[in-house]
């Protein structure tokens, strides 16, 4: 999906939202075929296409009713309660092939829920504005707990998974939408996150690891889900956080580069992504009066199509996931045209609180 253009960007001095919409409306309709090989994750690409309509005001354009059925055909379910003690993981799958068994003769029990796939379920269903009490949300938590490692952190699926600090945030946030703590150990989890920062304040998605712009934010955004850390913390006193909050200050203000964007990490160049990542650090810490916010804009622009939707860098084809988090960016930096983001939740404010 990142394709060059044959022609360069024409720069709009302006966010154009009806030109976004219009993007979005397509993707609704009708992937591109290079979302082939992305089949796996089609619950992730819904939901960066809802949430980024929400932040657009144009949720009304979509079949909730429809969208709420098609989500809810993925949840996993047990047979019985023995199967909560099986170690695997009753949550959503990310897509209809992920739901066939591997091997449907030897393994008719196939079960392939994720944790990030869980997430987009409940962000999405959260959007549409589903009741939670309709459906069995007890297995998702009872069962979530088998994913928890001894560390604190956590695989995003129940066998032969990486463990990290994607995978905390979408336990926290699972928890967050569901009301139900039941599913985690705040505790270790808590522990693990600390344990990721490194010396230069940013943090690592694991202990020891390069300080990363994806990873502060999975690393923020749940200590304040999980209630550690309070919302604008700078204007309230570093002193008593459990972060380091001014050495991790320093390192995020070192993430805006040259040309006005943001990068993910040192000598990286700067990505539209990254303006939400960092960006909403900033916001939760209360550090947002810190960003040049007209540089930002102006980066921004350099990625917004002529077809609608962001691009990742300048010239390259638009897709939803830079799309997405150009929204997103935008929303935090006060577009008035658009719904006001949840930051911790990757949701609209309308959204999470349920209006």
């Amino acid at each position: 999906m990142a394709s060059k253009l044959t022609q360069p960007f024409s720069i709009d001095p302006s966010f154009d939202k009806d030109r976004h919409v219009r993007f979005l409306d397509m993707m609704y309709e009708l992937l591109p075929s290079d979302y082939e090989s992305q089949e796996i994750n089609h619950l992730t690409l819904a939901y960066f296409t809802l949430s980024s309509l929400d932040i657009l005001g144009a949720l009304d354009r979509v079949d909730k009713e429809a969208i709420v059925a098609w989500v809810l055909s993925f949840q996993a379910h047990k047979k019985d309660q023995d199967d909560l003690r099986s170690g695997q993981f009753y949550g959503f799958l990310g897509s209809r092939s992920s739901q066939f068994p591997a091997d449907a003769l030897k393994n008719s029990n196939c079960n392939s829920s994720h944790l990030a796939s869980t997430y987009s379920a409940l962000a999405i269903l959260k959007i549409l504005g589903y009741d939670f009490s309709l459906f069995d949300s007890e297995s998702i938590l009872r069962s979530m707990r088998n994913l928890q490692q001894s560390d604190g952190s956590f695989m995003p699926i129940h066998i032969g998974a990486e463990a990290d600090l994607r995978f905390v945030y979408c336990a926290a946030a699972i928890s967050y939408l569901l009301d139900d703590w039941t599913g985690m150990d705040k505790e270790m989890a808590k522990e693990y996150i600390l344990n990721c920062q490194s010396y230069d304040g940013g943090f690592g998605l694991c202990p020891g690891v390069e300080s990363h712009g994806g990873a502060t934010y999975c690393a923020i955004a749940s200590l304040r889900l999980m209630g550690f850390i309070e919302d604008d913390l700078l204007s309230k006193g570093v002193s008593s956080s459990i972060i380091d909050i001014p050495v991790l200050l320093d390192w995020m203000m070192q993430r805006q580069a040259a040309d006005g964007g943001f990068q993910g990490r040192l000598n990286k160049p700067s990505d539209t992504c990254y303006a939400f990542w960092v960006g909403g650090v900033l916001k939760i810490l209360g550090g947002s009066k810190f960003v040049n916010k007209e540089a930002l804009r102006d980066s921004l622009l350099t990625c917004q199509s002529v077809y609608g939707g962001f691009s990742k860098f300048p010239g390259e084809l638009p897709e939803l996931y830079h799309s997405y988090y150009g929204f997103s960016a935008y929303s935090l930096l006060e577009e008035p045209t658009l719904n006001s983001l949840c930051v911790e939740l990757g949701i609209t404010k309308r959204a999470a609180s349920g209006s």
